[in-house]
């Protein structure tokens, strides 16, 4: 069993780290810990591990120091940073002290099990310097592109990250394709590597899916779309004879760089049209505007859907949907309306795996079929609203402490008030600390940033839908600093709330 130790002068950091994570099922144990560089590079003197897991700004040595110190101690040991400055100078230091990753607080559970599964594999195989570095650089890769389609990172901020790593973006379009596959995945990203290694405009990296994502970078011409068509047909066809389960799916071409977290977007709603079109490897976004004409006449509030998801409301998403459907049953026929019923399916299908980060498929099968067997008005409209409500029980089941499942509720009815994991404490009679790492266990998310992300999604529908001014949106929604509103709107939106408010 590999040995860890963690160093953080966060008493709660190391206390959540402990509880957070079964640390057996990666063959790992917490052998000792430490609150600042000094204490635990005395302790690294007479303590062996394997795994050293360390925040950066601490008292008497900082983490920088402590991993050159501590090299000189144990030169095969293994180094994650968890710290709470985004800086690329940091970054750029990490990395030339040989790193497994650069993590930031509030931690991402999820990209630190990636993290811990890779350095164990690593472990494991004794991987040699050159492929040590490489796989290094590739993790950064990953994380900055992630970050860069998923609208995360500032421009500027990509700017020089992708000019550090190398990375060729220069030309004006871009169009991304994704990569996904049921069962063995070993080899295939290294085999996609190979393939397209002449291909100087594209880069390949990993999502947080696990999916394989291709940005490709042109000069558009004509038929720039076309040849990248038959770029993928190509790799579905050479790829299928080792992972005959691989699907890819395409998102538009389009014009500036700016467009590529929509083409991005694009790519993995193609990969859900599979269940509509199974034989189809390779599904390019532009099938999915089969049916547009009455999909633009039928507007449906996709961010209300969401929410009511989010907040796990069945009774009101079965309202909302029959709302929508009855306020446009006289303007489409049939047909369309049941065009329109399969696209709720799929969208239901990405929020519920968007939120999971699992493979849902089984609720929707169902549902398309119950959908495509609809012979009235009526069965329709069940058939999506039992699909919905499937969805949200799929949510529930996976909150296994019913604490969390009402703190949700809580934060639903008064997302516009003070709420704070103390002030829940005490209403629940839990430790702050204790309902915080609760929270962050069963949702993935930690609890501000669920707070962050769940009032600026009711910040964007204001903003869109009344002519209130910014400040009293911000107000609205339970933002009482408007500078504040402003950061985390950026954060999470990538432009300001004026600006999207004109734009969005």
């Amino acid at each position: 069993m590999y040995k860890v130790f963690i160093v953080d002068d966060e008493p709660f950091i190391i206390e959540g780290l402990y509880d957070i994570l079964d640390w057996s099922s990666f063959d790992m144990e917490i052998v000792s810990h430490a609150g600042n560089g000094q204490a635990a590079l005395n302790a690294l003197s007479a303590q062996p591990v394997d795994i050293l897991i360390t925040d950066i700004s601490m008292p008497f040595m900082n983490g920088l120091d402590l991993i050159r110190e501590a090299r000189q101690l144990q030169p095969d040991i293994k180094v994650i940073i968890l710290s709470g400055f985004n800086e690329f100078e940091y970054l750029k230091e990490g990395m030339q002290l040989g790193i497994e990753n650069y993590l930031l607080k509030p931690i991402n559970v999820e990209e630190l099990e990636s993290t811990l599964r890779n350095t164990a594999s690593k472990l494991d195989h004794t991987l040699s310097p050159q492929t040590d570095d490489a796989y290094g650089v590739q993790i950064l890769k990953d994380n900055i592109l992630h970050r860069w389609l998923t609208g995360q990172i500032a421009a500027t901020e990509f700017e020089e990250r992708a000019q550090f790593l190398n990375l060729s973006l220069d030309a004006p379009d871009v169009a991304v394709a994704i990569l996904r596959t049921k069962g063995e995945v070993s080899g295939m990203f290294e085999r996609v590597e190979d393939m397209l290694k002449d291909k100087s405009y594209v880069n390949i990296f990993h999502d947080i899916d696990g999916d394989i994502v291709i940005v490709a970078n042109v000069h558009a011409g004509e038929d720039e779309k076309k040849r990248f068509m038959e770029c993928l047909q190509a790799l579905s066809a050479a790829l299928c004879e080792t992972h005959p389960t691989v699907l890819i799916g395409a998102g538009s071409l389009m014009r500036g760089l700016h467009h590529a977290p929509a083409s991005y977007q694009e790519a993995k709603k193609a990969l859900q049209y599979v269940m509509i079109y199974p034989d189809l490897k390779v599904i390019d976004h532009a099938i999915l505007e089969k049916g547009g004409s009455s999909a633009s006449s039928f507007s449906i509030d996709w961010k209300e859907y969401a929410k009511l998801i989010l907040s796990r409301n069945a009774e009101l998403l079965a309202e909302r949907i029959r709302f929508d459907f009855e306020q446009h049953r006289d303007g489409v026929t049939p047909a369309e309306l049941q065009n329109i019923a399969l696209e709720v399916v799929i969208r239901f299908k990405m929020e519920l795996e968007g939120i999971k980060h699992s493979d849902e498929s089984a609720i929707y099968q169902r549902g398309l079929r119950l959908v495509l067997d609809s012979g009235t008005f009526d069965e329709l409209v069940q058939a999506l609203q039992q699909v919905g409500t499937e969805t949200i029980q799929s949510l529930l089941q996976d909150l296994k402490n019913p604490i969390v499942n009402q703190v949700l509720q809580h934060i639903d009815k008064h997302y516009a008030e003070e709420l704070s994991l103390k002030l829940l404490g005490a209403h629940y009679h839990l430790h702050p600390v204790y309902l915080g790492q609760l929270f962050h266990k069963e949702t993935g998310e930690t609890f501000a940033e669920y707070i962050n992300k769940y009032r600026i999604e009711r910040a964007k529908e204001q903003l869109r839908n009344s002519n209130l001014k910014v400040h009293e949106i911000a107000r609205n929604v339970g933002y009482w600093e408007t500078g504040y509103f402003y950061k985390q709107f950026r954060k999470y939106v990538g432009i300001s709330p004026t600006d999207f408010k004109v734009f969005g």
